[in-house]
């Protein structure tokens, strides 16, 4: 079914959405009352933002129109939407209200006990400078949602954007998004309800449709909007008053596009089939819906497309927790509408899971000069050695983070510096480093073990549960193609159970491969390495590789764009060597399009800290020196990069 809309030629945007703008937060037990929920996810929420993180996450251009409060949640929201590459511009900030915010659990399938936290909240507050005629007249088309008409001050807002829309020649859309609780129809307890009959919400609802040029709704909203529980009965009402299309969505059995006369029965009108997956929670649905039919409405894709993209992003979500960050990318759509068939399960799909996490939007990392200090040995036995107290070890890698810091604001590295650092000794340097926008790796490796072992026992997924999501998870292992089968074995078995936890927590991982002494070492051995551990199915972000020759690293560059595309890269190792040395492996790396930079330690950090701990240097003095040979090594690696 051919879509006629058209839409304003030369427009910066291909969607504003103007709504809701809350913090959700998602129990984490499945199946409990939320009276017994003990832990919950933070994620962006909000009908409204929802459409929005989606639509940017499947390739529109979007932005969000709404309120946040000076608060951390709105901090949270506006900088997830950014990342994402929605436009924030017009979401203002309010000195007096706090950013809205949802509690709710999932007990089954269908039930969500829900608790709308927005007494006074910022994005109910809205000021007419946020739906400027000049910011909507940029784009092509503009989204409400239904909660932004149930109160006085929003529905006049609403308003004046529609007003305002119409002047510019863009198209306007209405989610339904009928809350009960929110037009005050129900206890304020009682998020979940999704219907109740108000003949009063219906009217309100009438008199603003013939606005619309799209709507979208399930049965249960079309039912408030047309006065009727009889599916045609109310849609026909609802056409009585707009020539909008509509669309109407059934859940499992897909949705149905209607843009001209109601039919006799919606078996009669246009079909988008829907995807049959196993359901975790309907929650979140509708939003994945809306940004899928508008991924494809803006375009002017006909309706086949428009609802196979929806049915697909609802089916999707769905089946994963939250809502904002279970929405496809465009790559994942892609490839679940060329498998769906066969995928009833998408959370576990290997292939699925992978694309979510990879070709999400994510910071840009194409060069990087990272200073290691995650030893825990060496640092310790440099205090033994001039006769230390250990406690002065933390101080000291606070120092480094200071350094790098400098190192940064000196040479203007902004996005291209990072750290690694353990929290055995680095806890405190961690604190002092997170949140700068810097790259982060740990390490959760025992020291010097081999076969793997991890520090904090055979259950790393815990650990990482206390970790920042920025943090980046190193694992150093003595790997070998060629080692003896029992060591290789539980090796390889320590990886496998490191990829699946990254895979659940969401943290880059970062593998640093280095032969073991003791066993041949042919040319070839980091590839046949590499090779052994993609035949494995293991693909963690990030590799940490010795210095090679120009040959081993066409090789390895070869191996990471044939074997996995979306590798981020990888950075080379020190191993204690001199500047020089180090060089040397930079200008052998130059030509390689997978090296980022280096991530090199003792090689900065040994005189200096033995120096400190010994007395023989203060503060600054250490710093000086730390950040000479790190910048020294900077100097060599963009010297190298630019002969190349």
């Amino acid at each position: 079914m051919r879509n006629a809309t058209t839409f304003a030629a030369g427009r910066d945007f291909d969607v504003l959405c103007l709504g809701r703008f809350a913090v959700d937060f998602y129990a984490q037990q499945i199946g409990a009352r939320l009276e017994d929920v003990t832990s919950f996810a933070k994620y962006l929420g909000g009908s409204s933002a929802n459409t929005a993180f989606g639509c940017a996450r499947l390739g529109l251009r979007a932005g969000m129109i709404s309120r946040v409060g000076d608060d951390h949640l709105g901090r949270f929201l506006t900088e997830t939407l950014a990342r994402e590459g929605c436009d924030t511009s017009h979401v203002s900030v309010d000195p007096a209200r706090l950013t809205g915010a949802v509690v709710l659990g999932i007990e089954d399938r269908d039930t969500f006990p829900l608790i709308f936290l927005r007494e006074n909240c910022a994005d109910m507050a809205i000021g007419e400078d946020a739906v400027a005629e000049d910011y909507l007249a940029r784009s092509r088309a503009l989204l409400i949602t239904g909660t932004h008409f149930s109160q006085p001050h929003v529905d006049r807002i609403s308003h004046l954007a529609l007003e305002r829309a119409a002047r510019n020649g863009v198209r306007t859309v209405l989610d339904i998004d009928y809350r009960p609780v929110l037009w005050g129809l129900t206890k304020r307890g009682d998020g979940e309800t999704r219907y109740i009959r108000s003949d009063t919400v219906t009217a309100h609802l009438q008199r603003i449709l013939p606005r619309f040029d799209l709507v979208i709704g399930t049965g249960e909203e079309y039912a408030i909007a047309g006065g009727s529980t009889d599916p045609i009965e109310a849609l026909e009402a609802v056409r009585e008053v707009t020539k909008a299309t509509l669309v109407v969505k059934r859940g499992p059995y897909g949705c149905v596009v209607i843009d001209g006369p109601i039919p006799r029965s919606l078996d009669d009108a246009f079909q988008g089939r829907g995807v049959e997956v196993e359901v975790l929670n309907v929650l979140g649905a509708g939003d994945a819906f809306s940004a899928g039919f508008l991924s494809g409405w803006v375009r002017g894709e006909d309706y086949e497309h428009c609802t196979a993209y929806a049915n697909a992003c609802g089916a999707l979500v769905v089946s994963r927790h939250g809502c904002a960050p279970a929405m496809p990318t465009r790559a994942e759509l892609d490839y679940f509408l060329a498998n769906a068939a066969s995928i009833p399960r998408p959370d576990r799909d290997a292939t699925l899971s992978r694309l979510h996490r990879v070709t999400a939007p994510r910071a840009p990392r194409d060069e990087l000069a990272i200073f290691a200090f995650d030893h825990r040995n060496p640092f310790f036995e440099l205090a033994q050695e001039v006769g230390a107290d250990e406690e002065r070890v933390p101080r000291l890698k606070r120092l480094c983070v200071e350094a790098v810091a400098e190192t940064e604001a000196a040479r203007g590295l902004a996005g291209r510096i990072g750290i690694l650092c353990d929290d055995r000794y680095g806890q405190d340097a961690l604190n002092a480093a997170t949140g700068r926008g810097w790259w982060i790796g740990r390490p959760v490796e025992l020291p010097g073990s081999n076969p793997v072992v991890f520090d904090r026992g055979r259950s790393v997924g815990t650990a990482l549960i206390e970790w920042p999501s920025e943090h980046v998870v190193k694992c150093l292992v003595a790997y070998h193609p060629d080692d003896v089968i029992d060591r290789r074995l539980e090796n390889e078995a320590q990886i496998r159970a490191l990829c699946e936890a990254t895979a659940a927590s969401g943290h880059e991982l970062l593998l640093e491969i280095i032969p073991p002494q003791g066993l041949p070492r042919p040319p070839d051995t980091i590839l046949r390495a590499l090779k052994r551990l993609y035949n494995l199915g293991f693909m963690p972000e990030w590799w940490k590789l010795e210095a090679m020759s120009a040959a081993e690293w066409r090789s390895v560059d070869a191996l990471i764009a044939e074997r996995d595309p979306h590798c981020r890269g990888v950075l080379i190792l020190g191993q204690a060597g001199e500047v020089e040395t180090l060089a040397q492996g930079f200008r052998d790396a130059r030509d390689s399009t997978t090296c980022r930079g280096f991530a090199v330690g003792r090689s900065i950090f040994h005189a200096p800290a033995r120096a400190w701990l010994a007395g023989e240097i203060d503060d600054a003095g250490f710093k000086a020196a730390a950040r000479a040979t790190f910048e020294a090594l900077i100097d060599a690696w963009r010297k190298a990069r630019e002969a190349a």
